[in-house]
Parts: structure tokens; sequence; C-alpha cells
């Protein structure tokens, strides 16, 4: 099949993936073998050691690549090794521009792990396009950034920052997480590299940690197959096949995902006890019109202010019942956190609170139950935080 013919919900079920030539079983079969046989040295069909390469991986890869209109797709065993990985094609004295409202865990590797290391990283508001232009040094070598970005969902002009990062030679990833790419495709709009956590939205059912990074450059493709190969932080066979499993009802998922948060978020905005609602589908949000331009949706994702402080925002959570208070989000099911505590506990206190990541800030991830349900559990919680 010619996945350039076909649309993003029949890619989901069938990119990277034929039947099983010796089997014909429809679904990709789990290759769990760690060693393949070769007819003489170096002589194989394709996979030699599991590490390197196999047939499941290979499945999940081919259709990353396809959904995200990529070329290569590289296939990780956590959003944050894919972020390593990425990070390993640096040297030390190389610089990283970052947005600023991005991933407590991303974050972390910025600041602890590749900085001893000598890669320097440092963390903007990357709404204005002039800034970021400003803000790239001689050492520049990648320009990172969330859109929408977590917790506080900004949404950034990819196309425009893109043309800035082009002008100045330095090339751009896209963390693509929230929105997946049945909401919004960077390499279409000009950026280099996208990462997802796996673990999300693609898998989709909170039973898988993954990643993966996506490209239509050759050399950096390769780049990062020998650092997948080298460094060894693979998904494990069964992984594949389970976020392969989850691919296959993203589409559908993404709509009624999209389809409820909106709903919640316009109820949320007149609630007496919220005092700001952060969602790109609301008319009031900065990057409302950019969303509307670049994204196909607004995605799943609200955080929004609860009136009072820690003891209401615990409150809040505890009393929930249909949504889950955990981390992580993209699942079937509703969860709700407290970012400055859970996700983006590594942040420090003040870059935190310049964010807008306080003690009363709330993110939900709006899983698949009913709205009715919904509501009516955030109701439970309001009740409860106005007795704490």
């Amino acid at each position: 099949m010619d996945d350039s013919a076909l649309s993003l919900d029949t890619l989901c079920i069938h990119a990277g993936q034929q039947p099983d030539p010796t089997s014909g079983a429809v679904m990709t079969p789990i290759v769990l073998s760690s060693t393949f046989a070769q007819d003489g040295p170096g002589v194989h069909q394709g996979y030699d050691y599991s590490r390197a390469g196999n047939p499941t991986r290979t499945a999940l890869e081919g259709c990353l690549a396809a959904l995200e209109g990529g070329k290569h797709g590289i296939a990780f065993g956590s959003g944050c090794a894919a972020t390593t990985a990425v990070l390993m094609m640096l040297k030390s004295g190389d610089h990283v521009l970052s947005s600023d409202d991005l991933y407590g865990g991303t974050f972390r590797i910025f600041d602890r792990v590749m900085k001893p290391f000598g890669v320097d990283a440092s963390f903007i508001d990357m709404s204005d396009p002039a800034h970021v232009a400003a803000s790239i040094r001689p050492n520049t070598k990648l320009l990172w950034l969330e859109t929408p970005s977590n917790p506080m969902l900004k949404v950034f002009d990819i196309a425009k920052i893109v043309a800035v990062a082009k002008k100045a030679g330095v090339p751009v990833l896209v963390d693509n997480t929230f929105a997946t790419p049945m909401l919004q495709r960077p390499l279409d709009l000009g950026a280099d590299l996208v990462l997802h956590s796996a673990t999300k939205y693609l898998n989709g059912h909170s039973d898988v940690v993954a990643g993966a990074v996506i490209t239509r450059d050759d050399a950096l493709g390769e780049k990062l197959h020998f650092l997948q190969k080298a460094v060894g932080g693979v998904p494990s066979p069964f992984d594949c096949y389970m976020v392969l499993r989850g691919l296959k009802t993203l589409a559908v998922r993404m709509r009624q995902h999209v389809a409820s948060a909106s709903s919640l978020a316009e109820w949320l905005v007149g609630h007496e006890q919220v005092a700001r609602v952060y969602y790109p589908g609301l008319p009031s949000h900065p990057g409302y019109e950019i969303a509307r331009e670049q994204m196909d949706g607004p995605g799943g994702m609200i955080s929004f202010d609860l009136r009072g402080g820690l003891a209401q925002s615990a409150a809040f959570l505890k009393a929930l019942r249909v949504f889950v208070c955990a981390e992580s989000l993209g699942g079937v099911e509703s969860l709700a956190e407290h970012p400055a505590i859970m996700t983006h506990a590594s942040v420090p206190e003040a870059a935190r609170h310049a964010l807008g990541i306080g003690d009363g800030l709330v993110r939900l991830s709006v899983g698949l139950e009913g709205q009715d349900d919904l509501r009516a559990d955030l109701e439970r919680g309001f009740a409860a935080a106005r007795l704490a």
C-alpha cells in the first residue's frame, strides 16, 4: 500500500503491518527471540540480535513513521530514553534552547543528566518567535519545544519557530506527546524531529512505558538508530505489540478525548471555584488562533487554577472517584494530578511559580468515560475543596 494515499485512521491500523508471511497472521506476531539464525557470518534475514532490531519493533517503528509523515521511526524503552538519545547526539559545549514549560522529567534530563556532561540548556517562553531568534547562541545546536506544553498548555507557532531556527542553522525537535499525529504533524510544519512518550496517547491504556523519535532526515535517523543499538534503551517486543494494539484505536480515541475535554473546559470556565482554565480550545487561551491553524483539535488535556491553596487542591484530588489521582496521561481512564508535587516536582520552585505552576494548579487527562459522570465527579471534588 502507498501510505501517502491513506488517511491517518487507516494508517493507525495498517501502517508497517502486513500479514505475517509465515503463518498469514493478521496481527503482528510478538517475536520474543533475542537472537536470530544466520546462514553464515553476517548472512541473515535482516535481524541478528534483538537490541539491534526486532520484527515486532520494526512494525511499530514503521507505523509511527507513517503517522507522523516521517521516514525513520526509532522506538525506545521510554519517552525519557528517547529524549536522552536525542541529546546524546550533542557534545560538550553545545547549547539547547528549550521552551520554558515542559515535562518535569525532560527538565531533569537537561539539568541533572546532560549538564554535568557539558551540554547546557536555557528555557524561554517561545510565544514570540523574535524572542526565540534573539535567544539563539552561536553554540546552540538544538531547539526543543513542547506544544501544547506540559502542564500550562502553551501553544507555540511551529512553522514560525522553525523559520527562525533554519535561518540560524539549528534543527528543531517538537515533543508531540499531548497532540499526537492525529491532531498535529510537526514534520509537515518543518520540524526536523518529533518525539513521543508512547506511554501516553499512542498506547492509550496505561499499561506500557515506551518512547519514540521520528524524522525525515537520513543523517539524523542513522545517528538515532546507532544510539538505539549502541546504548540499548529499547522497548521489549511485547511492549511494541501493545503500543501497536493501542494505535489501532488512536483515531477514534482522540476524537472522544477532544470532545469530552472541550465540553469540560467550557464548563470549568464558569465554575465559581475555578480562577482560570488553560485549554487551547477556549477563545480566551492566548494560543487559540495558533492552535486552530496548526492543530486538528485542542487535545484532551486541561489544567486549571483551583481557588484556594494546597489544602483545597489536595482535598479536591482525594475526593475524586472516577478521575484517578495519578501521574501520566493519555489513557482511556481519566486522571487528575497536582503538577507542583507530582509531575513537575523536579522543576525548581521559583521556576514553577514563574510559569504559574502553583499550589492550586490541577491537571486533568480527560478519558473516555461519560461526560456527565466526569462532571459529577469534578463537582464531588469541588464540594470537598469548599470544606477544606
